[in-house]
């Protein structure tokens, strides 16, 4: 496969990946997302990317979760 395909692959399953979520998964998955890039950047600059993405992840789960249980206290979907 050539890079052109890889690419055009990757892009399509992103763009449809999260079209089936709910909105507490898609909080989720996007708050670990966001913590794991932040985290990596933080990590790299402390000296281990991977530790920092890895609770900058697991922070961001958990973000995720509790804005969306706030959400949905508020009465929005």
């Amino acid at each position: 496969m050539n890079k052109l395909s890889v690419l055009l692959f990757a892009a399509i399953l992103t763009a449809g990946g999260c079209s089936g979520m709910s909105y507490t998964e898609q909080r989720v998955l996007s708050g670990g997302a966001m913590g794991a890039a932040g985290g990596a950047v933080i990590g790299a600059v402390a000296g281990s990317a991977a530790l920092g993405a890895a609770a900058g992840g697991g922070a961001g789960l958990l973000g995720g979760y509790v804005y969306d249980q706030y959400q949905k206290s508020q009465g929005k979907p």
